[in-house]
């Protein structure tokens, strides 16, 4: 037996719509990474972009399990002496909720060049409105 090696020119990328309502965010997250890297294909190869896009609706009705709406902390460094913030979930929603779908689907992706190609084929939206009619895109049920 031969391993066929797929290549990026072979691959037609498809579009998926993704309802978040009543979604929990780590397990809405792991399956939309899954997607976003191509796992869910027989073509899939970890070395090529293989994945689609995905387009995320309605991040404001995404759910927490347990108390992680106050005590699961995000944190960032400003790049100056003394300058890591942070932000709880709870209020990180309150501010941007497509901030808290982004994080959890980037931080299940690959720390690379790959990783942050395949992030940026992931669109979120607060509404269930989106601009990607034209593409044409199909419901997935995660």
């Amino acid at each position: 037996m031969k391993t066929k090696s797929f290549r990026k020119l072979d691959h037609t990328p498809q579009w998926h719509v993704v309802d978040a309502t009543d979604k929990v965010v780590g397990r809405l997250a792991s399956e939309v990474a899954s997607i976003l890297r191509g796992k869910h294909k027989p073509t899939y190869t970890p070395h090529e972009d293989m994945g689609d896009h995905v387009i995320i609706i309605n991040s404001d009705k995404v759910r927490f399990t347990g108390n992680k709406l106050a005590d699961k902390v995000y944190y960032h460094h400003t790049g100056y002496i003394g300058g890591i913030k942070s932000i709880t979930a709870g209020k990180l929603m309150e501010k941007d909720s497509t901030q808290v779908i982004t994080k959890a689907v980037c931080g299940m992706l690959p720390k690379s060049r790959l990783g942050r190609a395949m992030a940026t084929k992931l669109r979120v939206y607060k509404d269930g409105n989106h601009p990607h009619v034209a593409q044409q895109p199909q419901a997935l049920e995660v």
